[in-house]
């Protein structure tokens, strides 16, 4: 299990999957966190040229040299699995080379539009998502949302029968804020979820969604069901044992987080459950 997986939310949980989407570029600036360089930005929307800029501008010269080298063949390619292939270049290197995701995930949604494949296109859109419900900046969230969105949608007018996608679609409208109408999301899931029960992506981001609105006895509820049916979810896990502690069921609460625990070796990680459960214990 890789660290950037892992992030800690602001109760101190250690929640496991989670998508470190603004990492250190250079060993002297951090970029974990985006700048507002523009007047959209300033007035509320996270602009990502603006952004992708300002990075660019923290690395050495012969990172920054290729980096252009790679763009200016983008735009030179008329060939769309030329384009294809630079922009997986460009996803590659911001991702192992750089470890910093965001321009990672934009890329490859770049590369799954070309390509225009179900599987691209909503392995494309789950990696936005995955990594928007961890955001705590309203408009990058947003910015995320809005991405996955176009990149579900897409994956629905290939096969609209695929219910993980419509799931993904519904958590975009849920957890992104995309939408005037904040049940848009909710009835998204629930008719998946209640069209097949044994649907536990579906019922773990209704989970999700209760948790963000407060609802955590619901959350608690749904979260059992999945844990039941994937013992292994240690996100599941987490979540459980995190929405039982702010239900007031202490008891319950330190049972789950101890049952998370052979899950990780990180010393680090292990210390931060002990001392969720030393908390609940007093």
């Amino acid at each position: 299990m890789k660290k950037q997986q892992i992030i800690f939310l602001s109760t101190g949980l250690v929640l496991f999957c989670a998508i470190y989407f603004f990492a250190r570029t250079t060993p002297k600036k951090d970029t974990n966190a985006p700048v507002a360089t523009s007047k959209q930005e300033a007035a509320g929307a996270f602009d990502f040229t603006s952004y992708i800029k300002q990075v660019k501008s923290q690395l050495p010269d012969y990172q920054q040299n290729y980096l252009e080298k790679l763009e200016n063949s983008v735009v030179r390619g008329n060939v769309k699995e030329q384009q294809v292939k630079v922009y997986h270049q460009l996803a590659d290197f911001w991702k192992d080379t750089l470890h910093s995701l965001l321009p990672n995930a934009y890329y490859v949604a770049l590369a799954s539009k070309l390509e225009n494949s179900e599987k691209s296109l909503t392995f494309a859109g789950h990696n936005f998502l995955e990594g928007l419900r961890q955001q705590q900046d309203p408009a990058l969230k947003k910015w995320m949302a809005t991405e996955a969105k176009e990149l579900f949608e897409k994956a629905l007018t290939i096969n609209p029968n695929n219910d993980s996608t419509k799931v993904g679609l519904g958590s975009c409208y849920l957890f992104g804020n995309i939408s005037d109408n904040p049940m848009q999301g909710i009835q998204m899931l629930r008719e998946v979820a209640e069209r097949d029960t044994t649907n536990m992506y579906a019922q773990f981001m209704l989970a999700m969604g209760g948790m963000e609105s407060g609802q955590f006895d619901k959350a608690a509820e749904r979260l059992k069901k999945v844990v039941r049916n994937q013992p292994k979810n240690v996100e599941a896990i987490l979540a459980l044992a995190e929405s039982l502690e702010r239900s007031g069921n202490k008891k319950e609460a330190i049972t789950w987080y101890q049952a998370s625990k052979p899950f990780f070796q990180e010393k680090e990680i292990l210390q931060e459950i002990d001392k969720r459960i030393d908390l609940l214990k007093k």
